[in-house]
């Protein structure tokens, strides 16, 4: 008996569709921007924790702001391709499905252009904080890396956004699908 449900309920369910590798990159993008966020919830529960008992984590101010701008980095690359950002659609939302399309594309398109900019000038930034020889006070720490890693996440959210850019123009359909999660709450 158990087996005839087993056999219908499985029936009863979609087959799921393959992803593709760009769907896995994203995804797994997505998960070490949460995983930067627990890291610095971590930090900060840590912190505080410790400061009850009269002790406290060497350069846990440092280590604080540092993860805090790697998290934000790599939460606009996880907010970017999925549209997930707070966004403002007066104009889109009454306008036709075509007008939709080509103000998404547009946005798309300046939001590539800023962060690729923004992305050159960390990269910028992050060189000269290796080359000044920065550290961190208490432990001595060379500050380049937190930089860097904040860095790649403003690559990624710069692939991710040209990515979106392709599949908004060539693929709408997938994109259509990817933003119906975000925008059932109008």
């Amino acid at each position: 008996m158990s087996e005839r449900r087993a056999s219908a309920s499985a029936a009863a369910e979609p087959a799921a569709t393959p992803r593709s590798g760009m769907d896995r990159f994203i995804d797994n993008i997505e998960w070490l921007a949460a995983a930067f966020i627990g890291i610095v919830a971590a930090d900060v529960f840590l912190t505080v924790l410790l400061r009850e008992f009269g002790l406290s984590i060497p350069d846990s101010y440092n280590f604080g702001q540092y993860l805090l701008g790697i998290l934000i980095f790599w939460g606009i690359a996880a907010t970017s391709y999925r549209g997930t950002h707070i966004t403002v659609d007066l104009v889109w939302a009454n306008v036709g499905p075509r007008w939709q399309r080509v103000i998404d594309v547009f946005a798309t398109v300046v939001l590539l252009f800023v962060v690729a900019v923004q992305t050159y000038t960390l990269f910028d930034k992050t060189l000269n904080t290796y080359y000044s020889n920065l550290e961190t006070l208490e432990l001595r720490l060379p500050v380049w890396p937190f930089f860097a890693v904040a860095w790649l996440g403003d690559v990624s959210a710069v692939l991710l956004i040209a990515v979106r850019t392709y599949r908004l123009i060539f693929h709408p359909s997938a994109m259509a699908r990817v933003a119906e999660p975000a925008r059932t709450l109008e």
